[in-house]
């Protein structure tokens, strides 16, 4: 994830660059880019679980027209969860500004916040993964559990990304677990 910061600090016009070399006003610049590049990357995140929000939405309608009205409502769980989760992730603020200001933050601590936003990123996969089963589960016995499948996963998107403030937090021992179902 460094490769987000590097272009956001790349990025920078000349009057920037020259500030940064100003002391004392480069903490502010490295402070104003890691929130930029915070914001970029749970924008992308963001987008990865709108695409799947919208086929489990097209999923609903599909179920409706085959008779599968008894479903709806679980489906809609999961449909409801993915969306409290894209909410989340794109409308909190960004960069943590009170984290970072209050909270001295060293690049490892970094390093390990973009690890754990890659792992929220990597279950985009996973919940993608879930929707499908869920549509060629249609029609067959397996869809009740196809859909508990992905509303798990939905909820567990919005747990892990309530406890992404203990990246920055907490100590190595508590660092909240990204598991793979």
């Amino acid at each position: 994830m460094s490769e987000i910061y590097d272009k956001v600090d790349a990025d920078q016009d000349p009057l920037r660059k020259l500030i940064s070399k100003v002391p004392g006003f480069k903490g502010y610049i490295e402070r104003a880019n890691r929130r930029s590049s915070d914001k970029l990357l749970r924008g992308i995140v963001a987008d990865r679980f709108e695409e799947h929000w919208k086929y489990v939405s097209g999923l609903q309608r599909e179920l409706i027209s085959q008779g599968g009205i008894q479903y709806i409502d679980d489906l809609e769980s999961a449909a409801v969860k993915l969306r409290q989760f894209i909410d989340r992730v794109r409308n909190a603020s960004y960069g943590y500004s009170g984290l970072f200001d209050a909270v001295k933050v060293n690049e490892g601590e970094l390093a390990r916040l973009y690890e754990y936003d890659l792992s929220l990123l990597n279950m985009a996969e996973d919940v993608g993964r879930a929707v499908s089963n869920v549509e060629t589960s249609i029609g067959t016995e397996g869809l009740p559990a196809a859909i508990r499948h992905l509303t798990g996963l939905a909820q567990q998107c919005v747990d892990l990304f309530n406890r992404r403030s203990e990246v920055i937090l907490a100590g190595d021992e508590t660092l909240p677990e990204v598991s793979d179902q």
